[in-house]
């Protein structure tokens, strides 16, 4: 069962990076689109803004797209966890650990939030995709493979 519970890790957040890449780069549920995130990014001081937008959108948006298949499972979780990196840096940090609960005004969320989010991008990471991805297909295929070639070798 413990393949399953990696499938469950990927696709929740897998669904929580594509839902946040749509807001970044189609402006969806109520997102900035491009224009917004750009704008916020050069607030933070990171530019050239308007390209790190498109980038991090697009890491955001396919990074969760191809957690959701399993494919490219290492790779999409460095880069997501690259910008997790960045967004506890530049945005979170100096709020403390906890999320606004209350809402208080002026102040932002704490790095609580992307702190689990790196832990489970490490997590598979180190864990592989589990089932039902691409990559455990492609990595079960490769090993039926060898193993055939290894008792061609045989005969």
């Amino acid at each position: 069962m413990r393949d399953y519970g990696l499938t469950a890790l990927r696709l929740c957040v897998g669904a929580v990076f594509v839902a946040h890449g749509a807001q970044k780069l189609f402006g969806a549920w109520g997102g900035g689109g491009l224009p917004g995130t750009s704008a916020y990014l050069a607030s933070l001081g990171l530019n050239p803004a308007y390209p790190l937008a498109v980038t991090l959108g697009v890491t955001e948006f396919a990074g969760g797209l191809m957690l959701i298949l399993g494919a490219l499972t290492l790779w999409a979780s460095l880069a997501l966890a690259v910008g997790m990196g960045v967004a506890i840096w530049k945005v979170h940090y100096q709020n403390g650990f906890f999320l606004n609960w209350s809402v208080t005004p002026n102040q932002g969320h704490g790095v609580e939030y992307n702190l689990v989010l790196l832990g489970a991008l490490v997590a598979l990471m180190l864990a592989g995709p589990g089932a039902l991805s691409i990559d455990e297909w492609r990595s079960s295929n490769a090993e039926a493979q060898a193993r055939n070639r290894a008792r061609i070798r045989q005969v």
